[in-house]
């Protein structure tokens, strides 16, 4: 059974107390084809090809207006508390499929587009794409989870999580930290 509208509308003052800064991230999905989930330890982030083995570069949901991958979809991040809200069924419901999870307020307030962010060597930024959970989210997690996305004064919440470009290269393993960073420069 999903999650009720009810469950996520008294939960959301808990997703929004997440903190605002340095947390430690876990569940690193690769995404080689689409509806498929590679759970791994460590993940290489690159600036040109995206995340090696993954399908950015060859299948990207979202292009540019030239027809390239669009970068700022390279990673996407879920809040833990959302993920712990509307992912039940564990065992027969398929995982997300986002990069990685951090429990962290992922809001436009705390996150404003152009923020960058420093996970294991990596630099990331975050993107003005909204990510507004695709039919799929609404079909794994139910109409509820969908629609709380986007209902009125949510859309700012950033409820399903941050879309982010990679501004530096690096590797991210889990249990490392994403903190803000002030001032990067290529």
């Amino acid at each position: 059974m999903p999650v009720s509208e009810t469950e996520l509308n008294e939960a959301l003052p808990h997703v929004m107390a997440a903190p605002k800064d340095e947390a430690a991230i876990d569940m690193l999905c690769l995404r080689p084809e689409r509806n498929t989930r590679k759970f791994v330890d460590e993940i290489s982030l690159t600036c040109d090809q995206g995340i090696p083995g993954e399908r950015w570069l060859e299948q990207p949901w979202l292009r540019t207006e030239n027809g390239a991958p669009h970068p700022g979809i390279q990673v996407s991040i879920l809040p833990r508390r959302v993920l712990d809200l509307v992912w039940l069924d564990r065992d027969n419901t398929v995982h997300p499929g986002d990069t990685f999870v951090a429990d962290m307020d992922m809001s436009l307030v705390n996150l404003p587009t152009g923020q960058y962010l420093e996970v294991g060597g990596a630099i990331l930024k975050v993107s003005d794409v909204f990510n507004d959970g695709c039919v799929k989210w609404k079909a794994r997690y139910g109409t509820a989870a969908k629609d709380w996305i986007t209902a009125p004064g949510h859309p700012e919440l950033r409820l399903r999580g941050i879309l982010c470009s990679i501004e530096r290269d690096g590797e991210i393993r889990k249990g490392d930290v994403l903190r803000k960073v002030d001032g990067f420069s290529g």
